[in-house]
């Protein structure tokens, strides 16, 4: 089932994408997706609902797929292509860093932050974990994922790279975390590393890929992560992107106010994202 929260008149609906493609509302059956709620049983009471049969959501204002997420965790270089155009060399483990900032809707605009001259675009898989994994097996790694998701990593290149420290500061800044606009069950993506990907800005392609040519697989990366950290249900994995980003183009392109970006990933759905100025 492909589930989604849409911002209405009357707040954040739960709702989920019928076959013919409406929204249809899930209130009265459930409160809201969640962490607890992906994980727990709460989608039981969801057995069963023919969704034809379910109020129409015309709303199209995507809110965070979950109303909790509190971890996004990032995967670099994940890509061989994307880090040959970054000029480095591959990693022999899966390189970890963090998204800190909240996570936003899937067409929420971005706002380039303050002094920022090179924000960049990442289009990206994320993970969705619906079980606890502690010391998972590559095997049983994906028996922990609840569902599938869009991820744009907008990255501030110069605060990433130019000022020293860890990425998380280029990471991290508001706006930099639209996930969405669906939350795919695992049930509905058989393959995760069989998936195209696509990222354009003012209509023009910008990034291709498919998952098939991640360096680390998402089973392999759960399995890494759950090694030294414990995966709670609705942590999110960001797994890395392909080339095509601004940084790696030659000359070097970035995001102005008033482009759109424009993204997906098959099956996943598509986010459009405004860019827009910094505002006091």
């Amino acid at each position: 089932m492909k589930f989604c929260r849409v911002r209405t008149a009357d707040g954040i609906v739960p709702a989920a994408v019928a076959a013919d493609g409406t929204l249809r509302s899930l209130a009265g059956h459930i409160a809201d997706l969640s962490s607890h709620s992906i994980a727990y049983g709460g989608l039981a009471p969801l057995d069963g609902l023919v969704l034809s049969d379910l109020p129409e959501v015309t709303d199209r204002d995507y809110a965070p797929i979950l109303s909790d997420i509190r971890r996004i965790f990032c995967i670099g270089l994940n890509y061989s292509d994307h880090a040959a155009e970054a000029g480095m060399a591959l990693p022999d483990f899966p390189i970890l860093f963090m998204k800190v900032c909240p996570a936003t809707g899937a067409n929420d605009p971005i706002i380039l932050p303050k002094g920022s001259e090179k924000t960049d675009w990442e289009v990206e898989l994320g993970v969705v974990i619906g079980a606890r994994a502690q010391h998972v097996s590559v095997e049983t790694a994906l028996n922990h994922v609840a569902g599938y998701c869009v991820i744009n990593d907008v990255s501030e290149r110069a605060f990433q790279i130019e000022r020293g420290g860890q990425w998380v500061k280029g990471k991290s800044c508001d706006s930099f975390g639209p996930v969405g606009p669906w939350l795919v069950s695992a049930d509905e993506v058989p393959d995760p590393q069989a998936l195209d990907m696509f990222l354009d800005v003012n209509g023009e392609r910008r990034q291709t890929g498919n998952t098939s040519t991640m360096v680390f697989s998402v089973a392999e990366i759960i399995s890494h992560l759950s090694e030294y950290i414990t995966l709670e249900p609705g942590d999110v994995i960001s797994t890395g992107t392909p080339p095509g980003v601004g940084m790696g183009m030659k000359p070097q392109q970035f995001l102005r106010a008033g482009d759109t970006v424009r993204l997906g990933v098959s099956g996943l759905g598509e986010q459009t994202q405004a860019v827009r100025a910094w505002e006091t």
